[in-house]
């Protein structure tokens, strides 16, 4: 028997509900996020789908191919929902009676179709979800007019990357609002029973057909698995449909009023892909030839097979809806339907009642919204990632300890790698595998509403299943081996705080994480330092074109690059495992003389960045007053890159403040400190002023940074200045100075330039579809705030600095970071003018009802109007704007400078209570 669904007191829905469901999978196993929306939105085109000689994964296997070739590693849908393991799944199928194709996954263009890389062409948002998705809702916008594909990829591959991409809206086929808004919400009674509500809404002047296809399947394994049973799908009892698995066990997904039930095979349709006979008749694109050619032999007359629909033919009058109601349980009740709008109800009590107790009373309305939709979009972007390496490359003929084949695929050196788990991903759809550093950005705001997930994520990476045998972080699937900044510490040691002040001390997930994160930070410095100077490269480090060459390439002057990003990363990298080796002292002394090499390493990497004397061989410039790459010529010549970029602020991201008495409760490192000062004196006096070393800061506090007092200021200079780096909606990736003022260097008569681009890249670098030379990023901005409110504390209330630059106006080093938090934040909230600065000018987007109060979260952000740009469903690190939020919104200057870990804990109370 299942529990009645009844309607509960306001009280009662306090003390237990989504809070309760968490607290019952962490402590008791009880399987709340078995089920979720772990369904890519885009598996074609991926590395992972890549069989090709040449490695063009964008064209071994399309778009076109998608609804007819069954997937070898995972699987895609709109709205999609399945199990952690991905075996069955079920997404929403459509047709709106004109289009060639049957909608059944999102269209984008790929990287050599689009002038600025790959790109979604589609209008979809991902409205609310809870943490264990007991209730979520997403809205697809699907056009009655024919989808225009062609025109879509044939204006695009013609316009120049100065010109602006050409968007679904311009093609005209949302006028006069012809469309259809596609709700879907999950809602479930139990952990293994989901309640699945299709509302479809006419917004057009006429009545209008649809046809909704709920769509269940099993993921393809026993093609590519030997000895792997098939599962099968089978009609039982009209409108239900039975799906059993040897491993995920039996489900049934009740289908109300339906009209007919299709079945067919997850298999290639290899007739049309290849011209080659069929294993069955019944492939993967039956549903699309039965809906769209009519073609009735298409289907499973014997309603049965790995892919199942439900097909029903909406006539939606003009403004109306209709509403498809469906229930996937592991035990199916006989009546399925007549308490269904009343759990409905209660999951949505229940969101609600969660989001209110998480979010500061304090946020005005349209900042709860975009607080909620930038978490709800962090939730709603984790992925079962499936990815065997070793299968893979024996598959492609390239393993490299096989002896066979020419070993020269991709990441043919991370043949240990087997990856079977549920990801936060960047974009599901742009960027449908994770990114190391995202994730680590991502588990500060998912922390927000579930802590155990974001330290699962962090956990993940340093893992002998991912992390490399040598130490190495895996950056991404086009390659592995790549490069991005070591952020992973800070997150970790972000997330301890936070739980300790829960009263929930993790030193067991502390201890882990440090001893992986010891193995990475060896690698970096055996890899990154081989000369053993204390300063680094890395690549590209995130920052895709932010340089004047490609710096994960060889330079074409020959030589190298010391990075002053790659540089401070490290400082920061040693700052956090210092950080993290005094709390795990505590507990066992062993970690002493670990937290004072620590120590040591930052001294030396801040001194080696700005050393005694006028060296022309540093990153710092002491007539600019800012930090540069420095490129290091073959014949032993060196010179500054002197491009004011992001690569200059990030030293100021290297900080970190030991309150007075942390040291005095470690004698012994206390006693290594001093003989540190009295055999290198030059050292402490480079990268500290003496006022600061002898009195320490408010309060007795003593600070560790790569930008000691003078540097600060100058920085910020730079930084807070609007003609350079402060824009209206937060810090610029690159100084507004270099649009009329490029950085040029020629070379064999080649020309190469970095100028202010304040949207879109015009280079292929990287792929050309990201731009780090001037609009904004959230991540690096959310790492500039956290360093100035560390700052505050030690410098006090009476160091100021003038913000903006030639204002005249003063600030406290809070109030420049509440100042940046404000901007940031102002790019997704209503102006003066009731519109939104992430959607620019776009009319729709501001002025329609059914738009205006969907907020996308875009990768990065234009530098002049913060109109948003890059990947449209980047709520990965985007929805760092949440935590922002709520920081600002909690966090007052006095209490603060007075205590900041009091402070810190009691935000906590107040942000997580009941946890």
């Amino acid at each position: 028997m299942k529990p009645v669904e009844k309607t509960r007191s306001p009280l009662s829905y306090i003390e237990v509900a989504e809070q309760k469901r968490l607290n019952d999978a962490r402590e008791h196993g009880v399987p709340w996020k078995k089920w979720g929306p772990y369904l890519s939105e885009r598996q074609w085109g991926t590395v992972r789908e890549d069989y090709s000689k040449d490695g063009n994964a964008w064209d071994y296997f399309t778009h076109d191919q998608a609804r007819s070739r069954a997937y070898r590693w995972g699987e895609d849908g709109l709205a999609g929902y399945c199990d952690d393991k991905q075996l069955l799944c079920f997404a929403v199928a459509l047709w709106n009676g004109r289009d060639p194709i049957l909608k059944e996954r999102m269209f984008g263009l790929t990287n050599s179709e689009s002038n600025h890389g790959e790109d979604v062409k589609e209008y979809y948002f991902y409205i609310d979800s809870t943490p264990t998705h007991s209730y979520m809702k997403y809205l697809y916008k699907y056009p009655q007019a024919e989808y225009p594909y062609s025109d879509l990829v044939e204006t695009n591959k013609h316009r120049s990357r100065e010109e602006f991409e050409y968007e679904l809206l311009d093609t005209g086929i949302f006028d006069e609002d012809r469309y259809f808004d596609v709700f879907v919400e999950y809602a479930k009674a139990d952990p293994e029973d989901t309640l699945i509500k299709i509302s479809v809404h006419n917004r057009g002047p006429e009545a209008a057909t649809i046809h909704v296809l709920p769509t269940l399947w099993f993921r393809n394994t026993w093609t590519w698995e030997e000895g792997e049973p098939k599962p099968v799908l089978g009609q039982i009892d009209g409108g239900k449909i039975h799906a059993s698995h040897s491993k995920l066990g039996n489900y049934t997904l009740q289908c109300e009023d339906a009209c007919e039930l299709l079945f067919t095979e997850n298999e290639s349709n290899n007739n049309r892909l290849w011209g080659q006979p069929n294993a069955s008749p019944y492939v993967k694109d039956a549903f699309h030839q039965y809906v769209i050619s009519g073609a009735h032999d298409a289907v499973n007359p014997e309603k049965k097979g790995t892919k199942a629909a439900a097909h029903y033919v909406l006539e939606v009058p003009a403004g109306g809806s209709k509403v498809v109601r469906l229930r996937l349980s592991a035990k199916p009740s006989n009546d399925a339907f007549s308490l269904f709008d009343q759990v409905f109800r209660n999951r949505l009590e229940d969101a609600d009642e969660f989001y209110k107790r998480i979010t500061p009373t304090n946020l005005s309305e349209d900042e709860h919204r975009v607080h909620r939709q930038a978490l709800a979009g962090m939730l709603w972007s984790k992925q079962y990632y499936y990815f065997d390496l070793d299968r893979w490359l024996i598959e492609h003929n390239s393993h490299p300890m096989t002896g066979s084949g020419s070993g020269n695929s991709r990441n043919s050196d991370w043949f240990h790698m087997l990856n079977s788990d549920v990801i936060s991903m960047p974009d599901k759809w742009e960027y449908p595998w994770y990114a190391a550093w995202d994730l680590a950005f991502h588990t500060i705001a998912l922390s927000l509403v579930d802590f155990d997930f974001a330290k699962d994520q962090l956990l993940l990476m340093l893992r002998n299943l991912y992390a490399h045998p040598n130490g190495q972080i895996p950056a991404y699937e086009w390659n592995f081996g790549d490069v991005n900044p070591p952020v992973h510490a800070w997150a970790t040691l972000f997330l301890y705080r936070i739980e300790l002040e829960l009263g929930r001390a993790d030193i067991r997930f502390l201890e882990r994480s440090f001893q992986g994160l010891m193995l990475n930070f060896n690698w970096w410095v055996n890899r990154k330092d081989p000369s053993g100077r204390n300063v680094f490269a890395g690549g590209f480090l995130g920052l895709d074109n932010i340089g004047v060459f490609d710096r994960s390439s060889p330079l074409p002057t020959g030589g190298h690059l010391d990075q002053a990003d790659g540089t401070a990363w490290m400082a920061f990298y040693c700052q956090c495992m210092l950080e993290i080796a005094l709390i795990l002292s505590d507990y066992d002394q062993m970690y002493e003389e670990i937290a004072y090499r620590f120590i040591e390493h930052f001294a030396w990497i801040a001194y080696a960045m700005d050393r005694i004397g006028a060296c022309h061989d540093e990153m710092w410039d002491e007539e600019d007053g800012f930090f540069y790459d420095l490129l290091h010529f073959p014949n032993g010549d060196a010179m500054r890159l002197k491009i004011r970029s992001m690569v200059g602020l990030l030293p100021v991201g290297a900080t970190t403040v030991l309150e007075h008495d942390t040291l005095a409760r470690h004698p012994r490192i206390v006693e290594m400190v001093d003989l540190f000062r009295k055999r290198h004196p030059e050292v402490i006096q480079k990268i500290a002023s003496a006022e600061d070393i002898e009195k320490g800061g408010y309060m007795g506090r003593r600070l560790l940074t790569t930008c000691n007092r003078p540097k600060l200021k100058s920085v910020l200079g730079y930084m807070l200045d609007e003609n350079e780096f402060l824009s209206q909606y937060g810090i610029r990736s690159l100084s507004k100075y270099h649009l009329d003022h490029p950085f040029v260097f020629y070379l064999g008569g080649q020309e190469y330039k970095v100028q202010y681009l304040p949207a879109e890249s015009n280079t292929g670098m990287f792929g050309g579809n990201s731009n780090w030379r001037g609009p904004i990023w959230m991540p690096v901005n959310v790492l500039l705030m956290r360093s100035l409110l560390l700052m505050y504390p030690f410098y006090g209330p009476d160091f100021k600095v003038e913000c903006p630059t030639g204002s005249g106006n003063q600030m406290t080093l809070f109030e420049v970071s509440k100042e940046i938090a404000r901007r940031t934040a102002s790019i997704f909230l209503r102006d003066a003018n009731g519109n939104r600065p992430v959607y620019g000018g776009t009319k729709k987007f501001q002025d329609d009802p059914h738009w205006r109060d969907y907020i996308l979260f875009y990768e990065y952000f234009h530098g002049e109007n913060g109109a948003g740009l890059g990947a449209s469903h980047q709520t990965g690190w985007t929805g760092l704007i949440a935590r922002v939020l709520d920081v600002f919104a909690r966090l007052k200057a006095e209490d603060l400078m007075q205590a900041p870990k009091a402070v810190m804990a009691e935000m906590t109370r107040q942000q997580v209570a009941g946890q």
